[in-house]
């Protein structure tokens, strides 16, 4: 068994992903703390609820640490236990049935028919709104938003990782990225716009 030191809680290293593979408790719980609070905050994003986060945190690792040895380096060890992380996150949206989208945002033509009302986002909405305003209507658009755009846009957007990142982690190529993440940006700012205004916070 590898011995793994105190001091290397801040990044990952082969000796500690190799004390991890064979069983080291110790090293395991390093990693753990390593990620937690990144892999928690991703959850929270995707499921906006802290039991379904921190199940989510739990079965990750759980699952991290059972497949660990399918883990090959090619990519970082954070890479790998991220994709895991929006796996079971979306694994919990389907079996919750909370994708309730009613339209197809895959459609050729999606960008030309949806979205019309994004001409009358004025620029002062922001001073119209309130945070926590724009976090409500945030969260109404996302519960419609399909599951395959809505990681991306986590991703990117609440994540802040870049193009390259969320393509390694989804497996995904960059540009399929981009596509997917315009019109995430695209069917929320529309969403979000209907609901400002039944709400009355944009007229």
């Amino acid at each position: 068994m590898h011995p793994i030191k105190r001091e290397l809680t801040s990044e990952e290293t082969p000796e500690l992903i190799q004390a991890a593979r064979e069983g080291d408790r110790k090293a395991q719980s390093q990693l753990v703390a390593m990620y937690s609070a990144r892999l928690y905050n991703l959850g929270l994003r995707m499921l906006r609820n802290n039991e379904d986060a921190e199940d989510m945190l739990q079965e990750t690792f759980i699952t991290a640490f059972q497949k660990i040895d399918a883990f090959k380096g090619k990519s970082s060890f954070y890479t790998w236990i991220y994709r895991i992380g929006v796996n079971t996150a979306l694994g919990k949206l389907r079996k919750q049935s909370r994708m309730k989208i009613s339209y197809s945002i895959q459609e050729p033509d999606f960008e030309n028919l949806h979205g019309l009302e994004i001409s009358d986002w004025p620029e002062y909405i922001e001073t119209k709104v309130t945070n926590e305003e724009f976090k409500i209507a945030l969260k109404v658009a996302l519960d419609d938003l399909n599951d395959k755009y809505r990681s991306v846009f986590v991703l990117r957007d609440l994540e802040g990782l870049s193009t390259a990142k969320t393509a390694e982690i989804l497996e995904l190529s960059e540009s399929n990225v981009k596509v997917r993440l315009m019109r995430a940006r695209l069917f929320l700012r529309d969403s979000m716009s209907s609901f400002l205004k039944r709400e009355g916070w944009l007229v």
